[in-house]
């Protein structure tokens, strides 16, 4: 099949990469593997300075790194530095916190003696989206390397040129052979990776349909997988909620990356009372951007990743407002404008409407009207999804009890869902399982071995 990148602001074609043979992959495999049974013998600390150093390196190429997300899949210039800074602090924070792999001691019957050690599983097979190039594969990357896993990547066709530069990379930080090979390969090779012996994990990032089928696989090899999948992440503001900051927010998580963020804010539930004040707000904030070349400074809002996707989130749209949607804030596929996507605001979407247990990727919000906590808490968990949410309003406790309440892998106060490397971020529901980044995201392809004494 190849894979192709394409300029997403002017549908040039910009790259072409062949798919790999079974014979590459076999030779990646056996280099990953051999990587893996020599790390045993290697101090974690010797590891660490090198992952701190591939840190390092990437800052030295922001830009050229940048750059190649905007032309892959339209990433603006500024956003496409701040994912770049958070792959070096991902890697910062794990070489910097290698006590984490530390022996833990516990006890049992009458003050006998065990102690938990950490050790490598294998290979882990990381098969990425193209919406955060580097961040997500780094995500996965950074602890295995510390720990002594290899990881073999599958990065999504459309920023095939990300995913070649951020193995260059690796390879200029002095990395071992086999520590990190990234394959252009197909569907096909990909399940044979994960069937292989000598691959212990798979990660996901990716759609629910693709969770189902890379879940179902790693299940019948019995390997550990986490994933990451979709989002129809709540943004709730309460009626004592700082509305100009609220506003300011909702607008910025919802329209970060284009929309396409599995954690962008996607459904508004705003409380009766100040519901008029916030959606006059986002009315004057989403109709008032300036759609552009992602490498242009000045723009707001970049095209979508690719044509079919506008066009299947115009059929998304349509679809709903033919099941009575009202819109808020018109928008929708710009004609004759690469695939430029002009920002939609919804409302009176019922459970009767297809678009109440969809996700929107792409600049589509949704607004809903509750009478009270109680009903923000009832529309947040009325979802097939969990991967994360805010809860705005001005008294922390209160804010607090409603958060505690969604059904979600994480709820963020008075300020937008982010990603931060000392926090754990992951989901439940149809939005995946397992942990990224944190401690428990470097244990999740971790052995975590107990050792009895007498």
């Amino acid at each position: 099949m190849g894979y192709t990148v394409v300029n997403p602001y002017n549908g040039k074609t910009l790259k072409t990469f062949a798919v790999q043979s079974d014979a590459e992959v076999e030779a990646a495999l056996k280099k990953a593997e051999m990587f893996y049974q020599e790390q045993k013998q290697v101090d974690v600390a010797f590891r660490a300075k090198k992952l701190k150093r591939f840190g390092a390196v990437l800052l030295e190429h922001k830009e050229e790194l940048a750059h190649e997300a905007a032309l892959n899949m339209g990433k603006r210039l500024s956003e496409g530095r701040g994912e770049v800074e958070l792959c070096a602090k991902l890697a910062e924070y794990y070489a910097n916190h290698t006590e984490l792999l530390k022996p833990k001691p516990y006890s049992y019957g009458a003050g006998k003696k065990a102690l938990l050690e950490y050790h490598s599983l294998g290979v882990i097979a990381s098969i990425e989206p193209w919406n955060f190039p580097y961040s997500q594969v780094v995500r996965v990357l950074a602890p295995n390397y510390l720990i002594g896993n290899p990881v073999v990547l599958k990065h999504a066709g459309i920023v095939a040129g990300c995913a070649e530069l951020l193995e260059r990379l690796v390879e200029k930080a002095g990395w071992e052979e086999g520590a990190f090979k990234n394959l252009f390969i197909s569907h096909e090779q990909v399940s044979r990776i994960i069937a292989d012996k000598r691959v212990q994990g798979v990660a996901l990032t990716g759609s629910e349909a693709a969770g189902r089928i890379i879940a179902g696989a790693a299940g019948k090899s019995l390997i550990k997988s986490t994933m990451e999948l979709g989002g129809s992440d709540v943004f709730a503001i309460l009626d004592d909620a700082d509305l100009k900051l609220a506003i300011a927010d909702a607008t910025a998580a919802r329209l970060r990356n284009s929309g396409q963020v599995c954690t962008s804010a996607k459904r508004f539930i705003v409380e009766k009372t100040v519901a008029a004040e916030f959606v006059a707000g986002i009315k004057q904030t989403f109709a008032n951007l300036k759609m552009g070349d992602p490498l242009d400074e000045t723009t707001a809002l970049a095209p979508l990743s690719s044509h079919s996707a506008a066009v299947e989130l115009q059929s998304q749209v349509d679809t709903a407002i033919k099941h009575g949607a009202k819109v808020l804030v018109d928008g929708g596929i710009v004609e004759g404008r690469g695939n430029f996507f002009k920002p939609i605001v919804l409302t009176d979407i019922t459970p009767a409407n297809p678009a109440y247990r969809q996700e929107f990727f792409g600049p589509v919000a949704q607004v809903f009207i509750a009478e009270n906590d109680e009903q923000v808490v009832a529309l947040a968990n009325d979802s097939d999804f969990g991967l994360a949410g805010a809860v705005y309003g001005e008294d922390e406790e209160r804010a607090h009890r409603v958060a505690s309440q969604i059904e979600t892998g994480q709820v963020f106060i008075n300020r937008p869902s982010g990603a931060y490397p000392e926090l754990p971020f992951g989901g439940v529901k149809n939005s995946g399982y397992g942990r990224e980044m944190s401690d428990l995201g470097l244990y999740e392809f971790t052995n975590q071995k107990i050792i009895v004494f007498k």
